[in-house]
């Protein structure tokens, strides 16, 4: 496996260069954090980690999971948390750290990046956190029925999610492991003409009776290529609260659900296996 160091950074660090299973992989320091970090996989940025406060999130799509994570159970509760895709294991630290005790299963494709985060980004030893190098319906396939209160899909190969992570069937898997009243929240990412995600939307909703959909309102308008974060539960979700802390956010997102959120979706049809393709890869210059 090839490994390298480049320059050194604030505060001294060096980034990490290595080959992992799925493409190269930097671990680029945090110019103004001192102990944080952001994981790119052939240059697209995958996590961003703060190991001295996990609690952090930088990214926008993790802080609206992050949210999603917040309002899933009361403040402090621990919880079951499934999180398919691992990157850095941000949301899975930030689970750990916002709701101590909790026990959670993280699946993640690539073992080599794995070692690397666990060598370089060592979780804290008494986080109960199982990781599990195996491709994530393989992988969610072996978590008993009703295990989990929260399923979380973060899941690129090559900035694409596979297309056996789009369909209906798999979400039969995520319901079949959700515990009643569970919340699966997906990060999803398309641009114009937003083909994929509004069939994501109609998928979910063949599946789930409450969803709910946050986004910049630019990706929204398919102005540009860019994250959505789909939750989705068979209860009422926390409609106003998501609304409020989307809004609020460094980079304000905009809240879909109901009626407006249906429309959204222009008459799109549910993914099956038969006919599930991966997630558009995004333009080159979403990364300049």
């Amino acid at each position: 496996m090839g490994r390298s160091r480049n320059g050194r950074r604030g505060g001294g660090a060096e980034a990490v260069v290595e080959a992992v299973d799925g493409g190269l992989a930097e671990l680029i320091p945090d110019r103004d954090r001192a102990r944080a970090w952001t994981l790119l996989i052939d240059g697209a940025p995958q996590s961003h980690v703060d190991l001295d406060d996990p609690g952090h999130l930088s990214f926008e799509y993790q802080r609206r999971l992050g949210h999603v994570i917040d309002l899933a159970a009361p403040p402090g509760r621990p919880v079951h948390a499934v999180h398919l895709g691992g990157g850095a294991l941000t949301l899975a630290r930030y689970v750990a750290a916002t709701r101590p005790r909790s026990t959670q299963q993280v699946v993640e494709r690539d073992a080599a990046l794995v070692q690397l985060v666990r060598r370089e980004l060592p979780l804290d030893p008494n986080a109960r956190i199982r990781v599990r190098a195996t491709d994530a319906r393989e992988g969610l396939a072996k978590v008993m029925d009703g295990w989990a209160d929260l399923v979380i899909a973060d899941v690129f190969s090559g900035a694409r999610t596979p297309a056996h992570l789009t369909s209906t069937e798999f979400l039969d898997e995520v319901r079949r492991v959700l515990k009643s009243g569970g919340v699966y929240a997906a990060n999803l990412a398309d641009g114009p003409p937003l083909a994929h995600l509004r069939g994501q939307i109609a998928t979910a909703a063949a599946r789930f009776s409450e969803l709910v959909l946050v986004a910049d309102p630019t990706v929204l308008r398919g102005k540009r290529f860019g994250n959505a974060v789909l939750v989705a539960s068979d209860t009422p979700l926390p409609v106003a609260e998501l609304t409020r802390r989307a809004a609020s956010d460094p980079h304000p997102g905009r809240l879909e659900h109901g009626r407006a959120l249906r429309d959204f979706t222009g008459g799109a049809s549910p993914v099956t296996d038969a006919a599930a393709t991966a997630s558009p890869a995004p333009p080159p210059s979403v990364f300049r």
